[in-house]
């Protein structure tokens, strides 16, 4: 008879306490479902944000998830506080989680702070050729944490994006045009109107080398074995090393024509013999 009173007891104990969090229960629900429609409105306008913006695609994505996500934590927060969970605790808790993960993948985080100021900020795009931490190449990807480049062997090359964005960037194709300069050495006794008149013939009869800024040619040094002349002109990053080598190529046989020589290094050595000097040797 003891036992069925407990019993009872429990059951009444269990009943009032049920009626008791009854009404906390269904305002989460409630807020449950008005936080996941408010979320989702929010989740569209958002899209629609970035509909008119021109970020990049990658960008876009992270961010949307980024907001949903903790959309959908703050909703989490609220429910749970609504079922009678301190939000002291929870924070406390969350927090401790946080500084734990982040000790253990700061340099992680690095990255991804790096990419996220990449993609937002734009210092080069995919199909940009940069050179970046001692790597040329072409961006091929460009990920929340790393940035892939394409290289001249066609080689996949990884950069960290926290030190990408904290160091120095020459991205190649930021302008529509790049300047290239040339230097040549011609002998000391050759004609040096001929050689620019020469260099200056090549560029007008290459259509990929632009008109205007007009190419130009001036004396750069004067080496120990050589007249360093520097031509200097312009064309567009397509053509850039077409036109390159098309020059390079052009005026060793345009002056080899016209008898200019290219002189390589060289050293007179006087040998003495009996106190009298020998013939010269070069």
């Amino acid at each position: 008879m003891e036992s069925l009173d407990q019993y009872s007891e429990y059951i009444e104990k269990a009943t009032n306490w049920f009626w008791e969090f009854l009404p906390s229960l269904i305002t989460a629900i409630l807020t449950l479902f008005v936080g996941l429609w408010i979320i989702r409105i929010i989740n569209g306008l958002v899209r629609k944000f970035f509909d008119k913006k021109d970020y990049d695609e990658a960008l876009e994505s992270f961010l949307q998830s980024f907001i949903r996500a903790g959309l959908k934590f703050i909703l989490f927060v609220l429910v749970v506080t609504q079922l009678g969970v301190q939000t002291s605790s929870l924070v406390a808790m969350v927090g401790a989680a946080g500084l734990a993960i982040g000790l253990a993948l700061q340099g992680s985080l690095s990255n991804f702070a790096g990419g996220v100021l990449i993609l937002l900020f734009k210092p080069f795009r995919v199909g940009d050729f940069i050179s970046a931490q001692g790597v040329d190449g072409t961006v091929k990807e460009i990920s929340i944490l790393t940035t892939k480049l394409n290289t001249f062997g066609n080689q996949i090359a990884i950069l960290p994006n926290g030190k990408l964005a904290n160091e120095n960037i020459i991205n190649f194709n930021a302008e529509s045009t790049r300047r290239n300069k040339i230097d040549v050495g011609i002998a000391y006794g050759a004609n040096i109107k001929l050689a620019k008149d020469i260099l200056l013939e090549i560029c007008a009869a290459d259509e990929r080398i632009l008109k205007e800024p007009v190419p130009e040619v001036y004396v750069g040094a004067l080496a120990d074995s050589s007249v360093n002349l520097t031509l200097r002109f312009w064309a567009k990053n397509e053509d850039f090393w077409a036109a390159h080598f098309h020059v390079m190529e052009t005026l060793k046989y345009r002056f080899d024509e016209a008898g200019i020589e290219i002189p390589f290094p060289q050293r007179d050595i006087h040998i003495i013999q009996n106190g009298e000097a020998g013939p010269s040797e070069k």
